[in-house]
């Protein structure tokens, strides 16, 4: 999957809690807040490249700083955009690259910020990748055996993918779901490495369903609460 694209040095920014963008990724967005309505007139009249920043919500909650991004996020490209009659907008992005914050450049009236990309680096050779490759796809498959849901649509177009680089960064986008969790691996510019993590959590996740599998014994969710 190739994408040819330019990172200007400053870029709008969008910052929503919970939300981690990750390069490759398609994220759908609805913008209503008069802010983001003038960022998109902008960058649409402009490279239609603007960054998408997770909210750090413990610096938030223990500091009262207004939308504090992580230092880390992603550059996108809008590639479909549709104006509402109310105002608003329903538009899809697609991440680019990561990026470091190196400063905010503005707040007003949306937020703007220097940037600086950052490459991934593959932390381990080709068969080392492959192998880990293999076992996320395993685990994955017994994820979605444990009723962790894993779409159909989704394990075809990760199995269809060569680039390990992008199988667990759009594996992780798509299928976990920690905001925290996520943010790290986003975070994390080795690849085997950013593997490793991501298989230790579903190793989690699936002891966890397991066990509340064991324990729901054959009651349904409406009857759990007798077991």
């Amino acid at each position: 999957m190739s994408l040819s694209f330019t990172v200007p040095n400053e870029v709008p920014v969008m910052t929503l809690s919970g939300v981690v963008l990750f390069p490759q990724a398609m994220l759908p967005l609805h913008i209503f807040e008069p802010r983001y309505q003038q960022m998109l007139h902008d960058v649409l009249e402009g490279d239609r490249i603007f960054c998408v920043a997770g909210q750090n919500d413990l610096i938030a909650e223990s500091t009262g700083q207004v939308e504090p991004p992580y230092e880390v996020a992603s550059v996108g490209i809008v590639r479909a955009s549709h104006h509402n009659d109310d105002g608003t907008s329903n538009l899809i992005i697609q991440g680019l690259v990561r990026v470091r914050f190196k400063k905010i450049v503005r707040e007003e009236p949306y937020r703007v910020a220097e940037i600086e990309p950052l490459d991934s680096n593959p932390g381990g050779d080709s068969i080392l990748l492959s192998q880990q490759k293999e076992r996320l796809f395993k685990l994955l498959r017994t994820y979605d055996e444990l009723g962790g849901n894993v779409p159909n649509e989704v394990m075809a177009f990760l199995s269809a993918l060569e680039d390990p680089d992008a199988i667990v960064d759009l594996a992780a986008f798509a299928l976990c779901n920690d905001g925290v969790e996520k943010q790290k691996l986003l975070e994390n510019l080795n690849t085997s490495r950013r593997y490793s993590d991501y298989l230790e959590y579903l190793v989690l996740e699936n002891n966890r369903l397991a066990l509340e599998k064991k324990l729901r014994g054959t009651l349904g969710e409406d009857d759990i609460q007798l077991n």
